[in-house]
């Protein structure tokens, strides 16, 4: 069976990039020229994604604008001679259903993919985190990648995973692999540790914001307690499949596949100004500009 559901959380508050995010969702800043929630779908729809669900809540009516088609927009830019403006809305025109839902209680990421229950029924499904970025300009395949990966190894839950410094593994989901020091871009994963310590982290190896998993996640988080943070976290709910037999394997992220997490604003500001570096139009100009000032800073 193709996996052709993605779920798109993107319900969060966004708190820690207030005021940004007071009157609008943090997944519709802009990272160069796009918002990011943006790159998220365009990267799915890449890799034959046909019907995406945004799990969404309070405040967040603008994503479900931004990807509806505007003819109006359409009509007044051909009227007033801008049409070459038009190939920006192409996203608007890629061959994907997009739908709605409210997580009513915002109680954490399982929660989120619980609410999906009902949509996607019996069939597998890819969830992708509406604030993370994959790659430069979302040009990742890891998602189908990890499909493959679920089909040719009868998995229960696939997880792409990053390297990252271990004075930061508190701040992730943290894979403990089956075999101790496994190097290989494939790994079967033994255990899941959420947000460890330093000392209790297996590994440092981090889930980066895309999974793909069998409905059978469903009745694992219907029996999930709430765990850290008194949320329901889809960690504890795979873990508890693992537990019960179920096969789990995770895929590296690839050189040049770096996780852009929206979550702060320093991470917000490393990815603006590394898209809009890599812009073919502006980024030149950008960059002189740049070592302008840090010359002038520096003198």
């Amino acid at each position: 069976m193709d996996i052709d559901i993605a779920i798109v959380p993107v319900a969060g508050l966004g708190t820690r990039l207030l005021p940004a995010t007071k009157s609008q969702p943090k997944e519709m800043l802009p990272v160069g020229r796009k918002p990011v929630v943006q790159y998220v779908v365009e990267e799915l729809t890449r890799v034959g994604m046909k019907r995406v669900l945004f799990i969404t809540g309070p405040g967040k009516a603008s994503i479900e604008n931004h990807f509806d088609l505007n003819g109006e927009l359409i009509q007044t830019l051909r009227e007033s001679g801008k049409e070459d403006l038009l190939a920006e809305l192409q996203y608007e025109r890629a061959t994907v259903q997009y739908f709605y839902t409210r997580q009513r209680q915002l109680l954490g990421l399982g929660h989120a993919v619980l609410c999906a229950r009902s949509f996607v029924g019996n069939q597998p499904f890819v969830v992708a985190l509406g604030d993370s970025i994959i790659g430069m300009h979302a040009e990742s395949d890891v998602v189908e990648r990890m499909t493959r990966c679920y089909h040719e190894r009868n998995a229960a839950a696939v997880i792409a995973f990053e390297e990252v410094p271990a004075h930061e593994v508190s701040q992730y989901g943290i894979a403990q692999p089956k075999t101790p020091g496994e190097h290989d871009e494939l790994f079967e994963i033994l255990d899941l540790v959420e947000k460890p310590t330093v000392r209790e982290a297996p590994s440092n190896l981090a889930i980066a914001a895309r999974y793909v998993l069998s409905p059978g996640i469903f009745e694992a988080l219907a029996h999930t307690k709430r765990g850290k943070g008194g949320e329901i976290q889809l960690t504890d709910a795979i873990r508890a499949v693992i537990r019960n037999g179920g096969k789990a394997y995770g895929v590296r992220l690839r050189p040049g596949e770096r996780r852009y997490d929206i979550g702060n604003f320093q991470a917000y500001f490393e990815a603006f100004l590394e898209f809009a570096l890599a812009d073919p139009k502006f980024g030149p100009a950008l960059r002189r500009y740049l070592l302008d000032v840090l010359n002038v800073s520096h003198a």
